[in-house]
């Protein structure tokens, strides 16, 4: 599919459960960026996953025109970058911005990485994953209480 921008080939290399590549995916539907979505097996990568993303060999990967971006927040910032038209993903006061920057950080190093702890985790691990979990989300909420978007 070609994307609003004209001639321009985007796709996603994407894995079903990923919380990483569905940022990617929302972020794109927001700036109305029409999109071709490849699912990857992690299991048994692809070929083409492995030359978009040597470093790492994981989702989600962007490609623009053949362009690689890999890191979905590296991600979401070429995508503001690159189709600034319309839905700015980031508020235009520099301050803010660094805030929700920080907060996608917190978002990946703690919730996520919890979250990741808890499904294989028995006991008392367990018991601690939820307790790490549970207050991550408390802190991120804290930030969420002044309306329905974040930071702006």
């Amino acid at each position: 599919e070609k994307n609003m921008g004209g001639g321009e080939e985007v796709v996603v290399l994407d894995f079903w459960r990923s919380p990483y590549a569905m940022r990617v995916k929302v972020a794109l539907e927001e700036k109305g960026v029409k999109y071709v979505t490849k699912e990857e097996d992690l299991g048994n990568k692809s070929p083409l996953l492995l030359e978009m993303n040597p470093v790492h060999k994981l989702t989600p990967v962007l490609i623009h025109n053949g362009n690689p971006i890999s890191e979905s927040l590296v991600i979401l910032q070429y995508i503001d970058e690159v189709w600034p038209h319309s839905s700015p993903l980031l508020p235009s006061d520099p301050y803010l911005r660094s805030r929700v920057r920080f907060w996608g950080d917190f978002v990946d190093k703690k919730i996520y990485a919890a979250a990741k702890k808890l499904w294989p985790a028995k006991g008392e691990e367990q018991e601690t994953a939820k307790r790490e979990f549970i207050e991550s989300l408390k802190l991120l909420e804290v930030e969420l209480k002044d309306g329905p978007f974040f930071k702006g």
